[in-house]
């Protein structure tokens, strides 16, 4: 519909009308401009809770220890790893002390996995590699040391990415309903400016005129506000959907949704985050206990 909208913009011009120009570029502008806005709007957001999660990491190097950007982590640092920690890069372990992770964000698994010193083969399934840290997971007990065999894209998560970015997405019905209508309107156009052409001719008239005839025919069939009431409608059902908390990266998914009976997900780490929170406890007068118990527990390091 936008490149039948900017061909007849471009014939417009061309022939010197430049108010169905201007009038037709207007439309196109717009509604480029509201799907920007919106897809712009959900990116920031994203980027946001990435900024968010974006760890650092604690390396070793030349025997000294650093903490640095996990950015700038690259193969063969040797990375220091501590309960709460997220890990910055995959790595192959080179001591571990009742080390336990968080892999649900990779493999769905939503207990801890306990994780040893060992040599296992490249070929054993993913889940399987206890021998190994993967970026993107968490430490849930226990320290270690393992050297960083991968960073960024070459990681196990971002291959994972790769997949999902390079993964063709599929037309929404209304997509597909756009589409066929616009080769319809450009059959009928260039069919209706044939038959127009052709009587003219007959008739001797002038060829600029009878261009000008089928310019004014293409532009009158082409329906030069519904992009424009498309983009608006779904941009008002993204609103809608951010107000309950929910983050659209594609307007063209709020119509597909619209129609889904089913939603099917992985919980942990998509939902939830797989971590029990005390809200209360119970009876009241047992909370100084409970809180030295807990401290007692914790393994945690503040700086």
């Amino acid at each position: 519909m936008v490149w039948l909208l900017l061909g007849a913009c471009g014939v417009a011009a061309l022939l010197g009308e430049g108010a169905d120009a201007v009038a037709i570029a207007t439309i196109v502008v717009l509604n480029a401009l509201v799907g920007f806005l919106q897809e712009y709007r959900a990116d920031r957001a994203v980027l946001a809770l990435r900024a968010l999660t974006a760890p650092s990491a604690r390396v070793l190097r030349d025997g000294v220890s650093a903490v640095i950007p996990a950015s700038q982590v690259v193969p063969g640092d040797a990375l220091v790893l501590e309960a709460g920690d997220v890990v910055a890069a995959d790595a192959r372990l080179l001591s571990a002390h009742a080390l336990l992770t968080l892999e649900a964000a990779l493999t769905g698994e939503s207990t801890p996995v306990d994780k040893q010193v060992g040599a296992l083969p490249d070929s054993t399934p993913l889940a399987e590699r206890k021998d190994r840290v993967f970026m993107g997971t968490s430490v849930a007990a226990g320290a270690a040391v393992a050297e960083v065999t991968a960073t960024g894209m070459d990681t196990e998560l971002g291959r994972i990415a790769h997949l999902v970015r390079t993964a063709q997405e599929p037309q929404t019905p209304l997509q597909q309903r756009l589409e066929g209508v616009t080769r319809m309107l450009l059959v009928l156009c260039v069919a209706v400016g044939a038959l127009v052409a052709g009587l003219g001719l007959a008739r001797g008239q002038a060829g600029v005129d009878l261009l000008l005839a089928a310019v004014a025919l293409a532009v009158a069939a082409v329906p030069e506000g519904l992009p424009t009431v498309v983009t608006l409608a779904l941009a008002v059902g993204v609103q809608r959907m951010v107000k309950g908390h929910v983050l659209v990266r594609r307007m063209q998914a709020v119509e597909a949704l619209g129609a889904a009976t089913v939603i099917c997900t992985d919980k942990t780490g998509t939902l939830t985050q797989g971590i029990m929170e005390v809200r209360e406890v119970w009876p009241p007068e047992a909370a100084p206990r409970v809180l030295e118990v807990a401290a007692a527990c914790c393994d945690a390091e503040l700086g």
